[in-house]
């Protein structure tokens, strides 16, 4: 278990990130890679990652991240900067220019803390190594995380108008109380259920909570309790949908571009109750309710039950509908 020990001062720097961080994906997808957990969540985005990994330089570059990015206690933390909340160059960058001696410390780490770690990743600390480290990034996240990076960032959306619902009504320890399961809010104490066991004090530092499209029911922190604490966990997850989904999903949208239900996907776009709904659009909430339904089937978008309130919000397909038409026009 993790424990994290949060002072008086943490709760005012609790801060939950904006959009996906394109290094945390790429360690998050390599799990996927590792384990048949979850396979079903991930399953479009595996059938077409394999495929586009088969080619001879991506194949080559798979080889070399999976052993740095081992489903274990430990992967080293230079992979996953700070930077990379600024996009994927400044998170590769942050890898080429970390320090010789911090590159090789967390390497050496790796080596002895998961058993059949290939000896040639100590080459990794050096130039070359790193530069050939810094392509095999780029070129990984461009074939299978780019892809699928507008699901990627309305599900981190999604989250993030479901914390933000969980702090207008309870503040942050609702926000703390809204992120299991496997994380559960006894104060002063966050508890994570985790691969080993640790104790990690922010001292005033605060909390940045990153959620993940690709990590599964498993939260992952830094190893190193010096840098700025994160917390990453995943996304709510219902049948994703990928690129190749939406041909398929074209047909029926004619018919749910009726004036109530074109509002609600206005509304969803920043989350809203059953209740709301009911009251913006002056209807019953047996009428919000059909068309919730009707648009939830229609994959436009998805309902979390939290307490005693169910929170609507956008899907991929439905934010793209709403970029592509105004809401309420006919």
């Amino acid at each position: 278990m993790l424990r994290i020990h949060l002072s008086e001062a943490d709760h005012g720097r609790i801060r939950v990130a904006s959009g996906p961080d394109p290094m945390w994906e790429i360690a998050m997808s390599l799990h996927r890679f590792q384990t048949r957990r979850g396979r079903w969540a991930f399953a479009a985005w595996y059938r077409s990652a394999r495929q586009r990994l088969r080619q001879p330089e991506l194949n080559r570059d798979l080889r070399l991240l999976l052993p740095l990015f081992p489903r274990a206690v430990y992967f080293p933390d230079f992979l996953t900067p700070s930077e990379a909340r600024d996009g994927l160059d400044a998170g590769v960058e942050a890898v080429l220019s970390a320090p010789r001696s911090r590159v090789r410390g967390e390497l050496t780490r790796l080596s002895t803390t998961v058993d059949g770690t290939p000896a040639w990743l100590a080459r990794l600390a050096d130039g070359d190594g790193r530069t050939a480290l810094a392509t095999a990034l780029r070129t990984y996240h461009d074939a299978v995380i780019a892809p699928y990076q507008e699901d990627m960032q309305a599900a981190v959306d999604a989250d993030r108008a479901f914390r933000a619902r969980a702090i207008l009504d309870a503040g942050a320890d609702g926000l703390l109380r809204s992120l299991g399961p496997g994380i559960r809010w006894r104060p002063p104490v966050l508890e994570v259920d985790y691969c080993c066991t640790r104790e990690l004090y922010l001292d005033g530092r605060g909390l940045l909570l990153v959620p993940s499209y690709f990590d599964w029911q498993q939260p992952v922190a830094l190893a190193d309790p010096a840098l700025p604490p994160v917390l990453i966990y995943p996304v709510h997850h219902e049948r994703p949908l990928g690129p190749e989904d939406r041909e398929r999903l074209d047909t029926p949208l004619a018919t749910l571009l009726g004036r109530n239900r074109a509002a609600i996907l206005h509304l969803a776009s920043v989350g809203a109750t059953g209740a709301e709904l009911a009251r913006a659009l002056g209807v019953s909430p047996g009428t919000v309710t059909f068309h919730t339904r009707a648009l939830r089937e229609a994959n436009l978008i998805t309902s979390r039950r939290h307490a005693a309130t169910v929170l609507h919000s956008l899907t991929p397909l439905g934010a793209a509908l709403l970029r592509a038409r105004p809401a309420g026009s006919q």
